[in-house]
């Protein structure tokens, strides 16, 4: 019987959907450097009274950002900082226990399969590379800069997506074998094929998503449809060598970024109106509907974020709001395929 680790599976989805956006806020608001050690076991324990305040705060204070960005912050001011990181880290622990622990059970239990054993392994492996990759990440922003490296940043969030992806897509698995036969659908295969392209180009946009708030991208250029009067910023290829552009120049990320989001703007409502061609199930349907309504959704929330300068409500909702259409994506994909 399966349907426990679907349950279980999609529980740790919702788990990373919330890691992914207190992450989100993290950065907003500049939190992310506040705890400048690692410790797995020890930092689970958050300060218990002054001492343990002042000594954290000391070694807050050493580092680039404060000296360049914070300096003269009050020790409730970095408290502020100090508990969404702490949260961020502490719901990563969480969200280990609550994979490890249900996997080891269902493995004793033997109601897992080898070939399902193997799935399972790698996102545990995956998830605990994402641990390393968050203080790989912060390391970054310890010693010579002032925020944590771009690079870094994305890879961190592609990683939470593919660690999401990969659970949510064995989850579906699961819950489809178990709720009904699925049959193969040769008919659809022109349409599987043009939801995986979208999906991967969502996939794609999140990372450029990273890059923007990276380097704080999302700051400059807060006009729309047009960038400060321009179609194509007259800036985009100052940087030299041209390449470090696309990872380094704010308007070049940025207008990065907005094409991506018009590609989609015009592949989904293309891809909406192909599957009218074809006889799909209420279900398939459905999928396909949510995925048209989540892109306005998102996309609506992206250009609010943009003109309004980046509030951290909208900001967190628009991070909030890729994770959904990313799901949304990987939904029609399981009921295509």
């Amino acid at each position: 019987m399966q349907k426990p680790i679907a349950i279980w599976l999609f529980i740790c989805c919702a788990l990373v959907f919330a890691m992914v956006v207190v992450g989100g806020v993290t950065r907003l608001t500049g939190s992310g450097l506040s705890i400048v050690e690692w410790q797995p076991l020890i930092g689970t324990i958050p300060p218990l009274n002054q001492e343990d305040w002042i000594v954290l705060f000391e070694k807050y204070r050493l580092i680039p950002q404060y000296e360049e960005v914070n300096k003269g912050m009050t020790l409730d001011e970095f408290k502020g900082i100090f508990w969404w990181e702490y949260f961020h880290r502490l719901l990563g622990r969480a969200i280990g226990i609550v994979y490890f622990v249900p996997f080891i059970y269902f493995v004793i239990r033997k109601q897992v399969d080898r070939i399902l054993g193997l799935k399972l392994l790698g996102i545990f492996v995956l998830g605990a590379l994402q641990g390393l990759m968050g203080w790989y990440m912060v390391m970054s922003g310890l010693v010579d800069n002032v925020y944590v490296s771009q690079y870094r940043l994305t890879a961190h969030l592609g990683l939470a997506f593919i660690i999401y992806a990969a659970m949510f897509w064995v989850a579906t698995g699961l819950w489809s074998s178990e709720n009904s036969l699925q049959q193969e659908k040769p008919s659809l295969q022109g349409l599987r094929r043009f939801s995986f392209l979208i999906t991967i180009l969502i996939f794609i946009m999140v990372l450029s998503g990273g890059l923007v708030a990276g380097i704080h991208a999302g700051l400059a250029y807060n006009t729309f449809p047009l960038m400060n009067g321009y179609l194509m910023p007259p800036d985009l290829f100052i940087l030299e060598p041209w390449y470090r552009n696309f990872f380094e120049n704010m308007a070049t990320v940025q207008f990065d970024h907005r094409m991506i989001a018009w590609l989609l703007a015009f592949l989904i409502p293309l891809f909406w109106f192909k599957t009218k061609k074809y006889s799909l199930s209420r279900s398939e349907q459905l999928a396909c509907h949510l995925l048209l309504v989540m892109l306005i959704i998102q996309i609506s929330l992206g250009i609010s974020t943009l003109l309004l300068v980046v509030p951290l409500p909208l900001a967190a909702a628009h991070q909030a709001g890729a994770i959904l259409l990313f799901t949304t994506a990987l939904w029609v994909n399981r009921k295509l395929s």
